[in-house]
């Protein structure tokens, strides 16, 4: 096993019991000012999407760490207690081969969040 940590394009999808979409847009506003590395943020009144770059040793490091984002900022953040239904995680390399130059860049950003 390699003991250099990689990084992983990471895609989580939560969903659950509706909310209003503005008290879903602010929470996931909280949550980018909480998680920096965030860079784009997707929701609707019954689930939203996250996507960002995680540094792990390994696939399962970064899913592992993945799973648990959410949940961790609920609180925090004022997130609905929704469940992960959706789960995304690619080696830089393979996320890149996919999407080209449209591929988002890596770095601090200030993502805003969509609706779907």
């Amino acid at each position: 096993m390699d003991n250099t940590a990689r990084l992983w394009h990471v895609s989580v999808t939560v969903a659950g019991a509706a909310h209003e979409a503005s008290v879903v847009r602010d929470a996931m506003l909280r949550l980018a000012e909480e998680r920096p590395f965030l860079h784009s943020l997707r929701y609707g009144p019954d689930r939203a999407e996250i996507r960002y770059w995680e540094e792990a040793f390994d696939m399962l490091d970064a899913a592992s760490l993945a799973l648990r984002v959410w949940n961790e900022h609920c609180a925090t953040a004022g997130l609905p207690r929704w469940e992960v239904v959706g789960l995304e995680v690619l080696e830089r390399e393979a996320f890149y081969r996919r999407g080209g130059d449209r591929a988002p860049a890596i770095g601090l950003h200030q993502p805003s969040p969509q609706p779907f």
